[in-house]
């Protein structure tokens, strides 16, 4: 994940379209109302998902945490949201050429409140129609530096509150996420991991962590991540590698963690629904386990791959 683009992230490419509210329109368009409240104050919700050979990794898992999201917001959904979105993916993806076998999509949704003229941080009294949009850029293969070296994660200043229910809600109010990257970037790293106003570990600005140690006094192989309530956002491939974990003889533990327990795993990596599983080999300039990406992350990496490529959406 090179700053400051995210990890495994697309490129321009192939992006020459855009959906809204069910219509495509040319990418270098005008999509948006000035008076969108997602632009004016960040009110609104998205989800991102892969998209690969046609197929939409975890869609109903996605569009269930938009529902959240949204709930979380008393940002009205459309009732046929699941064939809206299915249909407006298909179409955005055949237009821009990404929909053949060897389609690989990064696709993001974003659900505004909607364009309103007043002003106001309540939301109005009547009724606004959400807007729905829909984006789509080709993923482009990690740098290769990051899957042989692993990526290099400081902490970020910005605390994260585990009473705050703001944060198991997915809103488009990024400044947090953006603040915590440039700090990744003025340290000469790739990102920034998130701690809790306690210190405990939560999460880094577009991914999950998880460790891999030793616990307990049998010294089971443990696949550990942080708890629900260290204010995290639950991720789907976070879900996924539990589940996955249980299946290869991982001990899948969910808990609260410091930095000393990062620093003394035998492997880290971040997961995320676009990236995958990358390695995380350092923090804040010290190894983490013997400083390479060690086989179970790359067992993990390759095991999500390949259920992605097959159009899976279990384990």
């Amino acid at each position: 994940m090179s700053v400051p683009s995210a990890p495994g992230g697309g490129g321009l490419g192939q992006v020459t379209h855009v959906w809204v509210d069910g219509r495509l329109h040319p990418a270098d368009g005008t999509h948006l109302s000035v008076f969108d409240r997602g632009f004016q104050l960040g009110d609104g919700v998205f989800e991102t998902l892969r998209v690969r050979g046609a197929h939409p990794t975890e869609l109903a898992e996605h569009i269930a945490r938009l529902r959240h999201s949204a709930a979380g917001l008393d940002i009205p959904l459309p009732s046929d949201l699941e064939t809206r979105l299915a249909d407006g993916i298909a179409e955005l993806l055949a237009a821009d050429g990404l929909d053949g076998p060897a389609g690989d999509a990064s696709v993001r949704i974003t659900v505004s409140r909607g364009p309103f003229r007043g002003r106001g941080l309540l939301p109005p009294d009547e009724v606004v129609e959400a807007t729905v949009a829909i984006q789509a850029w080709p993923v482009l293969p990690p740098p290769g530096n990051h899957l042989e070296q692993g990526l290099h994660l400081v902490a970020s200043a910005v605390r994260r509150d585990p009473s705050n229910p703001i944060v198991t809600l997915k809103t488009t109010s990024r400044a947090d996420y953006v603040y915590a990257r440039l700090e990744a970037r003025r340290a000469g790293a790739d990102d920034a991991l998130f701690l809790t106003v306690d210190g405990h570990l939560s999460e880094g600005t577009t991914a999950n962590i998880f460790l891999v140690r030793r616990a307990g006094a049998d010294g089971t192989a443990e696949l550990a991540t942080p708890s629900l309530d260290c204010a995290i956002l639950p991720g789907t491939t976070r879900s996924w590698l539990l589940a996955w974990g249980a299946r290869v003889g991982l001990r899948p533990f969910e808990g609260r963690f410091s930095r000393a327990d990062l620093a003394a795993a035998d492997e880290a990596f971040l997961s995320s629904s676009v990236a995958g599983v990358l390695p995380v080999t350092r923090f804040e300039g010290a190894a983490v386990g013997t400083g390479r990406p060690g086989p179970w992350t790359r067992r993990a990496r390759d095991d999500r791959e390949a259920m992605i490529r097959a159009g899976e959406d279990g384990p």
